[in-house]
């Protein structure tokens, strides 16, 4: 089914204490840790935007349902956030040490998130990743556990799934979407030059969440 772009609605977006607090802390663990370590492919996002987008999605009720994935959730920033605006949030994530730091970022700050270590690349569709690797700096990895099975949960049960792509990756992440997304669902994603995107799979009558 075709993707269609969605326009989000103004809202008021000031950022309350709470999440100040909590995203100037998770900018310092975040740099810290790239500071000590070098993990391929590692940058995070604009954290505000994407959290107004997550506010705007809930308060014109945009979603067919309440429950969100970050893919490559790093230290499950996104996905935290999401949590603390009353989505059901999960995160998946190839590297290790950092599901641990996103398990300790949201436990210290209460928010109810499950993250699983793996790829979030659907098995079946590692063939969308293959045909679209062009150079050496292509960093989606198809060679990992099935963290949908770890889950309990098939890609199809999302209803929003959020990505960061990197330059050059945005049509397999929404090719991915589209192949493996519930009609409905929504997809947004995050560029420095684009900000914060937002697309719904098909056509879906809907009346608000569940």
């Amino acid at each position: 089914m075709p993707l269609s772009r969605i326009e989000l609605p103004k809202f008021a977006d000031d950022l309350s204490d709470k999440f100040i607090e909590y995203l100037t802390d998770a900018r310092a663990r975040v740099e810290a840790f790239i500071d000590k370590n070098r993990i391929p492919a590692f940058v995070s996002c604009d954290f505000e935007p994407v959290l107004a987008g997550l506010r705007v999605i809930r308060q014109a009720n945009l979603a067919t349902g309440n429950v969100f994935c970050e893919w490559g959730s790093g230290f499950g920033v996104v996905a935290s956030l999401a949590a603390s605006v009353g989505f059901e949030a999960y995160g998946i994530e190839i590297e290790g040490a950092l599901v641990d730091h996103a398990e300790q970022l949201a436990a210290d700050y209460g928010h109810s998130v499950r993250f699983v270590c793996g790829s979030f690349i659907v098995p079946g569709a590692e063939g969308i990743v293959e045909k679209a690797v062009s150079s050496d700096v292509f960093w989606l990895d198809t060679e990992a556990d099935d963290a949908y099975d770890d889950l309990g949960l098939d890609p199809d049960d999302f209803d929003v799934i959020f990505a960061y792509p990197w330059p050059g990756e945005d049509d397999v992440i929404t090719n991915l979407f589209d192949h493996c997304a519930a009609p409905g669902a929504l997809l947004m994603t995050y560029s420095y030059l684009d900000g914060v995107r937002v697309y719904r799979k098909g056509a879906s009558s809907h009346n608000g969440l569940r």
